[in-house]
């Protein structure tokens, strides 16, 4: 019961550090869209660019992610269940 307890404490601690790190990411990229914007004088689009730049950059890493994911899911791992 208390190794239980130990495993999951440690991961929720994993998932709110990961996710952490990930903020800190997102908030790094979203300064370095918003200086690529302004460097090439493209401030008139506004919010409007920032968005779509943002937006294609979520549905292509997320498209990415996937086909990796679906991926490692037909290796020969120890612990993995391979599709049929």
């Amino acid at each position: 019961m208390v190794i239980l307890m130990k495993n999951e404490v440690i991961e929720k601690f994993t998932v709110l550090i990961t996710s952490a790190f990930g903020l800190v990411a997102a908030l790094a990229w979203n300064e370095a869209i918003q200086e690529i914007i302004k460097n090439y004088g493209l401030e008139k689009y506004g919010l409007w660019l920032y968005a779509v730049i943002v937006t294609v950059l979520a549905v292509a890493i997320t498209l990415v992610l996937g086909w990796i994911s679906e991926k490692t899911k037909t290796l020969k791992l120890p612990g993995n269940k391979r599709k049929k």
